[in-house]
């Protein structure tokens, strides 16, 4: 077991994420880094999750230290005011409940550390999310959108590898951080099937599309030039499917963002209907409008609970119910 946090034993891998601003002898913040530590070394939570702890336990932190409050002696009623706090300040229903379990698993880690004896937010019911259709694309939309990305670019290079990119996402229906860390080594060869790591490391199978397996050699053997030019230069080869010169040495999902934006502009789809995350939604619905089976398309879309990919049923049953009050003779109005 783990002692408490202290100033010696202070965590330091996790110096880019976690909000530890104070002097080295304010020990609440403590808890947070050997939180986010813990996070990433046992539970092998993704750098998203962390960054997402580290933003709302950070914001709790600072309402805890303005009101001269500790992490030691939080009660329950301390969680419950800070949550009417949040709801004061406008945040969303989705954020307060996030904020809400942030504080449960970081109590749930000092409990497991001997750090404290109770969990002063398990009890408290969260405000729940609302549970909002996802949003998604027409294949109409889509096919304009594939059809921009082989005309977008500064040169024939950035068209195959904007052409690939947007191939393989509706194809997969992949995360976008899922996409942009590709690596290079699961697409040689020419497969059938794509291997992908999603969240928790968990890996699953997605079958690719003829499409998106042309899209994807032709941007592959690009790349693979490029580099063979570069690393007659002294270059170091990379492991990504989609390098670049970033930090992390591959494309970003800032950047593929921004890209995404310029496709739909040159589609003529409005860019504010346009996200990466909207190509998943219409990856998801486009299967179910054509049969598909739901355990199968949660299979696909690397979820772990059912419950998660039935929202798309909501999303059909809607445009039926349109279907059918537009089309059905008795829902016509007289002439």
């Amino acid at each position: 077991m783990a002692r408490p946090p202290n100033d010696a034993t202070a965590a330091t891998s996790t110096t880019d994420i976690a909000p530890d601003t104070a002097p080295d002898g304010a020990p609440d913040h403590r808890w947070i880094s050997a939180f986010l530590e813990a996070q990433a070394a046992e539970a092998g939570a993704a750098r998203n999750t962390l960054l997402a702890y580290g933003r709302d336990l950070k914001d709790v932190q600072g309402w805890i230290t303005g009101h001269g409050l500790d992490w030691q002696t939080l009660s329950r009623t301390d969680v419950e005011n800070y949550l009417i706090h949040c709801d004061a300040q406008g945040f969303s229903k989705a954020t307060r409940a996030r904020r809400l379990s942030a504080i449960r698993q970081l109590y749930r880690f000092a409990f497991d550390e001997g750090w404290r004896t109770d969990n002063p937010a398990i009890q408290i019911r969260g405000p729940g999310r609302a549970r909002s259709l996802p949003k998604t694309l027409s294949v109409a939309e889509v096919d304009a959108l594939l059809a921009a990305a082989r005309s977008q670019g500064r040169s024939s290079r950035d068209q195959l590898r904007n052409t690939c990119l947007m191939e393989l996402l509706y194809a997969t229906g992949m995360r976008v951080s899922e996409l942009v860390t590709l690596p290079v080594a699961a697409v040689r060869g020419a497969p059938d099937m794509l291997l992908i790591k999603g969240k928790g490391d968990k890996e699953r199978l997605v079958p690719l599309s003829d499409h998106a397996k042309d899209a994807m050699q032709a941007w592959l053997s690009a790349r693979d030039a490029a580099e063979a030019l570069d690393k007659a230069k002294g270059k170091p080869a990379s492991r990504f499917l989609f390098p670049s010169r970033s930090r992390d040495g591959h494309l970003t999902r800032h950047r593929f963002y921004l890209l995404i934006k310029e496709m739909a502009v040159a589609a003529g789809v409005s860019p504010d209907k346009v996200t990466p995350h909207r190509l998943r939604h219409a990856f998801a619905t486009h299967l179910l409008e054509n049969g598909a089976d739901l355990r199968a398309i949660q299979t696909l879309l690397g979820h772990a609970d059912l419950a998660t990919t039935e929202i798309y049923t909501h999303v059909v049953e809607e445009r039926l119910r349109d279907l059918v009050e537009d089309h059905h003779p008795l829902n016509r109005k007289p002439g």
